[in-house]
């Protein structure tokens, strides 16, 4: 099919969508995918023209139809059947149970005994089979014929023939008024010509209900299908948000660091200064505490006299410092003349304190 036989792109595209969605749902392919691959999405809509929306052919889904079709009849000529074959054994099981109970008619008895063995001779005879069919010996070598010998008479067959309709459509009956109070429990209450005009209407009321259902489930499904979709979509953005997270941390992250480590150095910086200001403020509290204006006037007067020694001191030493250079200057010589003064002045002494001991002895 050339490109040219499809709509517009934006409707080819929304087509494609419910294709994708509908008629072929395994596929799930989001609208990027749809249009980076165009020959795909072709293809798709080529196929689309010759598949239902279950995904076969259209022939195959029209052999299927009619398949369905004759299985349905089928189960209905079954279903009816089964459920006749059912009802006349509920009889025979109601009868045996009224006669442990109650009393029962002649009539009564009659109908139910020849009912079981109308019944049993049939299901034994189905049972055999066609003799010429048959290649392995009877069963306990009974024939057909042996059977039909134990068949009622005809006459109490034609009349348990003409009642029997009438037992089973009152045994019908009572199943439908048990499965309408079923359905609605509140017609348990009401009449018998009221529950017989429910139950006529029962059958298109059950219908509406399973349609409803059907359409229901049909609904699920598409939900299920849109919240597949969703989801996947929301795995892909979520894997997107994530790529473009770690790229933010990656590029702005290393970029920033520096300028965050700088604020913090400042920070610290500043805060170390608050608390250096503290103590010292702490400091100054506690000794403003500690010492009275008059203290603090003494301890200055003598901090400045000390101060005063200390720098005459210094004085001092700084001169002696200079006189010991010069003499350091003349080197051994001045050492000489240090021990001759030396010696000088040892004899000074002792010639004084021998004349203060003559001035004493003199006296």
């Amino acid at each position: 099919m050339a490109s040219g036989d499809f709509c517009s792109p934006g409707e080819g595209m929304e087509m494609l969508q419910q294709v994708c969605s509908k008629q072929l749902p395994p596929c799930n392919m989001s609208e990027e995918d749809l249009l980076q691959n165009p020959h795909f999405s072709q293809l798709l809509l080529s196929l689309s023209q010759h598949v239902d929306e279950s995904g076969l052919s259209l022939t195959l889904a029209k052999e299927q139809a009619q398949a369905w079709k004759d299985v349905r009849l089928h189960k209905t000529t079954w279903l009816r059947s089964e459920i006749l074959h059912r009802v006349i054994q509920e009889l025979l099981v109601d009868y045996y149970v009224k006669t442990q109970d109650t009393d029962l008619t002649s009539e009564d008895r009659k109908f139910h005994e020849t009912l079981e063995e109308r019944l049993l001779v049939t299901e034994l005879t189905r049972l055999l089979g066609p003799s010429q069919e048959r290649e392995a010996p009877p069963l306990l070598g009974l024939e057909k014929a042996d059977l039909l010998e134990l068949m009622p008479p005809s006459e109490d067959f034609v009349w348990m023939r003409a009642r029997l309709p009438l037992e089973v459509e009152e045994q019908l009956k009572k199943k439908c008024f048990t499965v309408l109070c079923y359905h609605n429990p509140s017609s348990d209450l009401d009449s018998e010509t009221l529950k017989a005009a429910k139950v006529w209407n029962l059958a298109e009321v059950l219908a509406g209900e399973k349609q409803q259902c059907q359409a229901a489930k049909s609904q699920q499904k598409e939900q299920v299908v849109l919240l597949e979709k969703k989801s996947t979509t929301y795995s892909q953005v979520l894997l997107r948000c994530l790529a473009l997270l770690q790229r933010l941390l990656q590029e702005h992250r290393l970029k920033t660091q520096s300028e965050l480590d700088r604020i913090n150095a400042q920070y610290l910086e500043i805060k170390c200064s608050a608390m250096i200001l503290k103590l010292r403020m702490e400091e100054l509290k506690i000794l403003s505490d500690t010492y009275t204006a008059e203290k603090v006037e003494v301890h200055r007067l003598i901090r400045d006299r000390l101060e005063g020694a200390i720098r005459l001191q210094e004085q001092d030493m700084e001169k002696s410092r200079q006189v010991l250079n010069t003499y350091e200057v003349l080197g051994e010589e001045f050492d000489k003349l240090v021990k001759e003064y030396t010696q000088l002045k040892q004899a000074t002494e002792n010639k004084r304190w021998t004349l203060q001991e003559f001035n004493k002895a003199y006296r």
